[in-house]
């Protein structure tokens, strides 16, 4: 059977970039040793007489700009990219808003399961196997680390993100595949600091799962119906990777 006639029809719908772009100043998280990042360095040019082509050399950390994180992330023995395959680039895409409460809380808020259960009353039960994003508005503050890490005088962060009952509902009770956000962690600062660690993110990574962090223009796509596409390098015991995401709706 041909899928030439879906294709026409995906062709035809909205795509939208989640995203961003990367450069030698783009950030990144601030524990990582200075020089992690070179990219576009030029090893041969057009001028040599073997041949006149230009090939470039690119040094980044695998958790660099928007990224797909794996279990061996944060475990050693658990599983890293070489386990990840084709059935992890395309899924259902649900995006769970956190706007509003940052508005009337600030940005010390996570998600809750009653929030959770809110959106599944307006929207519809999450479905099996979805991708759930939860978007904080955060992708605006990029590139600006400051801005993204939210430091206070004291340089404590104060960036928004996901609760541990949150995700472990939405993975054991709704039995979706991934999920995302736009910030650097997957914790809210504030619960990070509580637990004295990122637990959320080494929940869902201790347990199989993956995600995509510093996710963009999730303001841009619905709460439902959309299809989210991910890809990475295949580099093989990589631990995390550099993300090309996009949406598409119709």
């Amino acid at each position: 059977m041909s899928l030439w006639e879906d294709l026409d029809k995906l062709k035809k719908c909205h795509w939208v970039e989640l995203s961003h772009p990367l450069t030698n100043e783009s950030p990144y998280w601030g524990g990582m040793p200075d020089g992690v990042v070179e990219l576009c360095n030029t090893v041969f040019d057009y001028e040599e007489e073997i041949l006149s082509c230009r090939i470039q050399t690119y040094k980044f950390p695998g958790q660099f700009g928007t990224h797909v994180d794996f279990p061996s992330h944060f475990t050693p023995g658990k599983a890293g990219a070489e386990a990840y395959g084709t059935d992890y680039m395309a899924f259902p895409l649900v995006v769970l808003d956190l706007t509003g409460k940052i508005a009337a809380e600030g940005p010390d808020t996570a998600v809750t399961v009653a929030d959770i259960e809110a959106w599944e009353a307006e929207h519809g039960r999450i479905p099996e196997g979805a991708f759930v994003a939860l978007r904080t508005d955060w992708s605006k503050r990029w590139p600006d680390n400051d801005a993204l890490n939210n430091f206070d005088e004291e340089g404590g962060e104060h960036a928004p993100g996901w609760s541990l009952p949150a995700l472990q509902f939405l993975y054991n009770e709704r039995g979706i595949k991934a999920n995302g956000h736009e910030t650097f962690d997957t914790d809210a600062s504030y619960l990070a600091v509580e637990a004295d660690d990122l637990a959320c993110e080494r929940w869902v990574l201790d347990n199989g799962h993956i995600q995509v962090e510093v996710m963009d223009n999730l303001d841009k796509v619905p709460a439902t119906g959309a299809i989210v596409f991910a890809s990475w390098p295949r580099i093989e015991g990589a631990t995390g990777l550099p993300a090309r995401v996009v949406a598409v709706f119709e």
